[in-house]
């Protein structure tokens, strides 16, 4: 177990607050590491940093803006001695507040450009901008691992039938955004896991399937069915392979794509 241990580990965790990003920092504080729960609401993130326990913290970030992380990372280093783990987990995945128009909304035809654009300032160029602030840390120490959070949608396309309900009405499309950024997370990975590979710093992807969160009765059963497991993920189903990807037992791992989606994308 001492390969998983990330005692004395500084661990960054943006999009922090959110159902999974919890759950990633629960793992990396269960491992030792001291977490940084980087979220935009920053008197949250302080107060889930508490709820942690002993050696957390939290700080606001809006990964979109470099100032705002510079000033974070200046934050962190006044408080701990390195930054180890950066998991680039903060995005945006579309939802419409009126549900009588989501499915005209997210139609491709009519899907807004300003979504577009919104999804990848945050899931391509905050990942970007994250990677170059806190990245270039772990490359002046020469170690550090950075996980990059992507998605079974960045590496296939959107079945959009599993979006219809019982009376085959089409609810809602996956839009083109979401697709698209984390197709660009999975090779950025790469990028910088050759960049970066003779400075110790290692690059991987975590890419997960859905999880299961009280969506309607018909989505959850489409989607249990395209699984070879024949379920949604629970939020807890990605610690271990965070863990393996941010420790040492991953020590010889850069630059690849880890698929955790119950066997989605197998067949």
């Amino acid at each position: 177990m001492e390969l998983f241990s990330l005692h004395g580990k500084t661990a960054i965790v943006t999009g922090a607050l959110g159902l999974i990003g919890k759950k990633h920092c629960e793992a990396l504080a269960m491992a030792g590491a001291n977490v940084i729960v980087a979220d935009i609401d920053s008197f949250s993130a302080k107060q889930f940093a508490q709820e942690l326990g002993t050696g957390h913290y939290g700080v606001g970030i809006d990964v979109t803006s470099k100032a705002s992380l510079e000033t974070a990372l200046d934050e962190v280093l006044a408080n701990y001695d390195s930054v180890d783990v950066l998991v680039n987990n903060a995005a945006i995945n579309d939802m419409f507040e009126n549900p009588a128009m989501a499915a005209e909304l997210s139609a491709f035809e009519n899907y807004p450009l300003g979504a577009f654009q919104k999804s990848l300032d945050v899931n391509v160029t905050g990942v970007f901008l994250c990677s170059q602030v806190f990245g270039a840390k772990m490359a002046a120490q020469e170690s550090g691992s950075i996980i990059n959070i992507a998605s079974t949608y960045g590496m296939v396309g959107p079945d959009q039938s599993i979006y219809r309900n019982q009376q085959g009405e089409q609810i809602f499309y996956k839009s083109p955004a979401y697709p698209v950024t984390k197709g660009a997370i999975i090779n950025f990975t790469r990028f910088l896991a050759a960049y970066w590979g003779n400075k110790g710093v290692r690059v991987n992807t975590l890419s997960p399937g859905g999880v299961e969160n009280s969506q309607d009765d018909f989505f959850i059963q489409n989607y249990s069915a395209k699984t070879l497991l024949g379920r949604m993920a629970k939020s807890s189903d990605y610690q271990g392979a965070l863990l393996f990807l941010a420790s040492e037992a991953s020590a010889y791992m850069t630059g690849a794509n880890l698929v955790v989606d119950g066997g989605w994308t197998a067949i």
